[in-house]
């Protein structure tokens, strides 16, 4: 069975001959396009034997956003009969053709966040990621904690499932890689920060948790190589500075007394003398 639905016949097959008589009855397949404007339908393409006397001709489709899609016409007719009957007509893509993007299983289309209140996210039998908690794993710490209440978790993380998730945290936005903490100082790494509590287990020599409250990343999963500015060690010196001391502009220690007097006439004679604020 071929990707359009027709039978894909083994190479060894006689190739079936192209029948004229359906092979010549293009606007009779062209006129079996009824769903549509015949304004829709375009140029002929090509015509192709599917069988005895059944050919099925292509047109071009001139439908808004079907661009590439073209229209199959089947078509047949009885031996020695001239009448051309048609089978079916249905529109498929070309190679050219705008398709919508392939089905993908919910399970596959999750991505972190998604899951919100409310929401309920079974976890499959089995999953490759968890291993039953009864198993010898080759972490002691996950091992200790699967074991210390009862008889244990049923099922713990596997060897896969730690690899991957160690993986995805460091490719992400708390790894080495992350904008800030490339724009981190070089020796400001969460490894070496006080506020870093390490993972147990395996995962402690590369993973911890960042317990600074003013840190982008607290309370969230940091790789040891990961780094921000709100580092323990990052201290702020005061700059031994001498303050520049600025030449003095205005002294109104140095003033100059000057003697001001009225021109005759500027003023009357019985009008008292202004205060001007000088000696």
């Amino acid at each position: 069975m071929g990707n359009n639905g027709r039978v894909t016949r083994p190479a060894s097959a006689r190739a079936p001959r192209l029948d004229q008589v359906c092979a010549a009855a293009v606007e009779v397949a062209r006129a079996a396009v009824t769903e549509v404007d015949p304004a829709d339908v375009g140029e002929h393409l090509q015509v192709v034997a599917e069988g005895d006397r059944l050919v099925t001709h292509y047109f071009e489709c001139l439908l808004a956003g079907y661009r590439g899609w073209r229209w199959a016409v089947t078509v047949t007719r009885a031996p020695r009969s001239r009448t051309v009957t048609i089978c079916e007509t249905v529109l498929l893509p070309g190679a050219d053709a705008l398709l919508a993007p392939g089905w993908v299983p919910w399970q596959e289309r999750l991505k972190p966040g998604d899951l919100g209140p409310g929401d309920l996210l079974p976890t499959p039998t089995d999953d490759e990621r968890l291993a039953p908690g009864y198993l010898l794993s080759d972490d002691p710490a996950v091992e200790e904690t699967a074991w210390e209440l009862g008889l244990g978790r049923p099922r713990v993380l596997s060897r896969e499932g730690r690899t991957e998730a160690a993986q995805r945290w460091y490719d992400g936005e708390h790894g080495p890689n992350a904008p800030i903490s490339v724009a981190a100082p070089a020796a400001a790494r969460c490894g070496t920060c006080g506020f870093y509590l390490p993972l147990a287990g395996s995962l402690r020599q590369s993973f911890g948790a960042c317990g600074n409250f003013y840190a982008p990343d607290d309370g969230r999963v940091v790789s040891a190589d990961h780094g921000c500015g709100a580092h323990s060690e990052t201290l702020v010196e005061a700059a031994d500075t001498p303050v520049e001391e600025l030449p003095t502009i205005y002294d109104d220690s140095a003033l100059e007394a000057v003697s001001v007097s009225r021109a005759p006439g500027s003023v009357e004679a019985t009008e008292p003398a202004e205060p001007y604020g000088h000696p």
